[in-house]
């Protein structure tokens, strides 16, 4: 009997990469695109491989697996999946860290002067049939008078610190579990902590995973902590901001500008108040898309069934199960 490999949900077009590597190995593909838990668990019961891309596979789902051997996120991210529910069972959760690195830094360098130099604004004031500057002359700002918070020192964080000294401004970056030396060495000053960083910023961007103790780190205390003025870029998770926090915050002029990729909630509906705030630039989760990127995405999270299969040390497991 071939081995059933689920795909709760995915964005690309067809199946056709996974296909190739699995399918010759005697599996077969049932895939889906599907987020509800209550299905989900229906649909996991007999599944020998898990690939998961957005979908939440929660306690509930977990449990109803019966053959499973592993779970594969496509991507860097596993907030969408229940690390512990997948340990007490026995199941080895993997992600692929190591693609579209360069893909979001890029994406998040371009938040930065998206709205430090007022782009979309001038540009729609262009297109309008108008001509001349679309904002006040104190919001076209130069990255060298700036500062600029970095959250977050993975591989991501310091592609960011990396692309922004460049830029010649003050970079500070905050990540308990990094050594302060390996930070200084990027050409930035390390925080003691958020409480710290934070007044100290013209910009904050955001690059650590959802967790217990990031998930609405920047709150209404958090964001009142900010210089006035300031610019939130969040290309990580939108759990780690209180979307109704960011929205009073920009109202009230705390915040000037939020350039956000990922959201919370997500997809954010049409009619949210954040986005009919002047300053707003929103992308729909897309800083990690490349054609390159993708494809070693689904190589790779396809890469690690094919190893379970053939019996081989995985990689990439991030919930402590051998």
């Amino acid at each position: 009997m071939s081995a059933k490999v689920l795909v709760t949900d995915y964005t690309f077009d067809d199946l056709s990469i996974e296909a190739a590597i699995l399918e010759p190995l005697g599996c077969k593909l049932a895939g889906y695109k599907c987020r509800d838990a209550a299905e989900l668990a229906a649909l996991a019961a007999d599944a020998d491989y898990v690939l998961t891309q957005f979908a939440p596979v929660n306690a509930r789902v977990i449990a109803a697996m019966k053959p499973a051997r592993v779970i594969v996120r496509y991507g860097i991210g596993v907030d969408n999946v229940d690390l512990v529910a997948a340990r007490n069972r026995g199941i080895p959760v993997c992600n692929v860290p190591d693609y579209c690195i360069d893909e979001v830094a890029d994406h998040a360098l371009a938040f930065i002067l998206g709205t430090t130099r007022q782009i979309v604004a001038n540009s729609s004031l262009v297109q309008s049939g108008k001509w001349g500057l679309a904002s006040p002359l104190a919001g076209m700002r130069a990255l060298r008078d700036m500062c600029v918070g970095v959250i977050g020192f993975g591989r991501i964080g310091r592609e960011v610190v990396r692309r922004l000294t460049a830029f010649k401004c003050t970079v500070r970056v905050f990540d308990p579990v990094v050594p302060v030396v390996d930070i200084e060495k990027a050409g930035a000053t390390a925080g003691k902590s958020l409480e710290e960083l934070l007044p100290a910023c013209d910009i904050v961007t955001l690059h650590c995973p959802s967790s217990a103790s990031t998930r609405r780190m920047l709150n209404r205390e958090s964001l009142a902590k900010l210089r006035s003025g300031a610019i939130l870029v969040n290309v990580a998770r939108g759990d780690l901001v209180d979307t109704a926090a960011l929205v009073e915050a920009m109202q009230s002029g705390k915040i000037a500008a939020a350039a956000l990729d990922v959201c919370d909630p997500e997809p954010i509906p049409a009619d949210h108040p954040l986005l009919k705030l002047p300053g707003v630039i929103v992308s729909a989760h897309v800083a990690s898309a490349s054609v390159p990127a993708v494809r070693k995405l689904r190589e790779t999270a396809a890469g690690i069934i094919a190893r379970a299969i053939r019996g081989e040390p995985l990689p990439n497991v991030v919930n402590g199960v051998n």
